[in-house]
């Protein structure tokens, strides 16, 4: 099993070599790619140094998966050309989640629509996968006719320079580069990607159009804010769902404990609820603040928490070609 890591130095790159490792995928040949500043640099991974190549390198060896986490552009342009010499691409870039071609998939509620044909398969927005893991169990009980989310977003959703700009801002070094048209410590950012048309930011629509894709329901009412917020080490959401059944609560509950890759803290009399810090590093979906909403019938509130470089990324990958690669045995 050759596999390559496409985007090997970033922080979704490194993220995801840990948890190959952590998972223990068995790997004959580790390709590690990156733009051609970082070729020649070393990695260490299971003990083992390993160099950089290049995109042309990357596609001459024919890896048998590639992970993909190097940005749109990237994947635009050589995705295809590694899918072209029999490679399957795991895209963690937002550049074919919406394409009508290509399988948009969380392996925990969508796994089985994918095919031996697939050569290119994406990996959804961070926000979304945590959000759809802990909804998809109660869509197929109640079936959700609209959800209200808010996110609070870690700044390592935006990179290392943004990490780099809360950390020298909590330093008081204001001098240095900015990834942000404003001060993130101290601060929150109601402003989440570029701007459309309609007044809602990329970020948004990415939630409301993946969420219908993935839980495979066009009917689903969806309108979400997403803020960045002053964290590292997870993404958190309100989220308010309104069913178009009656449910209750004492199921929901039960419904969300057997969930796959879900856990519930929720006990207000111990003040136990799910937080970022709990969830950093972890591959778990965190839910907790399970409520019925008192203002409207059939409507239930929750708090969602999930780290967002690793379910939201990283693993989220990984358990794709952990599928792939039991479909092939």
């Amino acid at each position: 099993m050759k596999i390559a890591v496409v985007g090997a130095t970033g922080l979704v790159g490194t993220k995801v070599l840990q948890v190959l490792a952590e998972r223990k995928i068995f790997i004959t040949d580790l390709i590690l790619v990156a733009s051609e500043k970082s070729v020649g640099q070393e990695i260490i991974f299971n003990e083992k140094k390993y160099k950089v190549v290049s995109m042309e390198e990357g596609i001459n060896q024919k890896p048998d998966i590639a992970l993909f986490s190097a940005g749109g552009n990237t994947s635009l342009e050589y995705a295809p050309k590694f899918a072209a010499v029999g490679t399957i691409v795991i895209d963690n870039s937002s550049a074919w989640r919406m394409s009508a071609a290509h399988k948009l998939v969380v392996p925990e509620v969508n796994a089985h629509v994918l095919t031996k044909e697939d050569k290119i398969i994406a990996n959804p927005n961070c926000s979304t996968i945590q959000m759809v893991v802990a909804l998809n169990p109660l869509h197929q009980k109640y079936k959700i006719k609209r959800i209200v989310v808010s996110t609070y977003q870690s700044v390592t959703g935006t990179g290392k320079k943004a990490v780099d700009q809360l950390m020298n801002e909590r330093a008081n070094n204001l001098d240095t580069s900015k990834v942000y048209p404003y001060q993130i410590d101290l601060n929150l950012l109601p402003h989440i990607d570029s701007f459309l048309d309609n007044g809602y930011t990329k970020e948004e629509m990415k939630m409301v159009n993946e969420t219908k894709k993935i839980m495979g329901d066009d009917t689903i009412k969806i309108t979400a804010t997403t803020v960045r917020v002053p964290v590292i080490g997870g993404h958190s959401e309100a989220v308010n769902i309104e069913f178009e059944n009656e449910f209750d609560l004492l199921e929901v509950r039960k419904i969300l404990e057997n969930a796959a890759g879900v856990i519930v803290k929720d006990d207000i009399a111990h003040l136990e609820y799910p937080m970022p810090i709990d969830a950093h590093d972890k591959d778990e979906v965190f839910v907790g603040r399970i409520r019925r909403d008192e203002s409207q019938p059939k409507t239930l509130n929750m708090w969602i928490v999930a780290d967002n470089l690793r379910k939201g990324a990283a693993t989220n990958a990984v358990q794709i070609a952990e599928y792939l690669i039991k479909m092939k045995g």
